[in-house]
């Protein structure tokens, strides 16, 4: 599993020209599914995310947490993180879970977000969605589960 992850002081998501989520200062989080991910995966994505010290502190230093700063997550699946580049000019995404697995598995990945207690907002799985952000820093890591 991946995650790209962006500090965004706000990010929202649009499908079909409805506005379906909306944070404020927090962080966007791009999930990318791969067969086989299990809950050890999610549970290291959520508690990585979670605690990940990338917010300033009063001295200017990056030392507190989305979970410090009471933030907000926005999640959207995007199963191009598994696009592999390496060879012609059209990505493989063969590395992405099949349409069952990674719904299911993105669900699950939702539900432990919730369970933190932040305020989650969330893509619609399998949609076409015009994803809006500002970038805070600009401020992107991506975390891989298997590494």
């Amino acid at each position: 599993m991946k995650a790209l992850i962006q500090r965004v002081s706000g990010a929202s998501v649009t499908v079909e020209d409805q506005k379906i989520a909306d944070i404020g200062k927090g962080l966007l989080v791009f999930v990318g599914i791969t067969h086989g991910d299990t809950d050890k995966d999610i549970q290291f994505i959520i508690d990585k995310t979670a605690n990940l010290r990338i917010f300033e502190n009063e001295a200017g230093k990056l030392d507190l947490s989305v979970t410090d700063i009471k933030g907000e997550l926005l999640v959207v699946s995007q199963f191009t993180l598994y696009g592999e580049c390496d060879k012609g000019r059209r990505p493989d995404f063969g590395n992405a879970a099949g349409l069952d697995e990674a719904k299911t598995t993105f669900e699950k990945i939702v539900q432990a977000f919730r369970n933190t207690g932040l305020k989650i907002e969330q893509g619609q799985f399998q949609a076409h969605m015009q994803v809006e952000l500002v970038n805070d820093g600009p401020l992107t890591l991506m975390i891989e589960s298997k590494k």
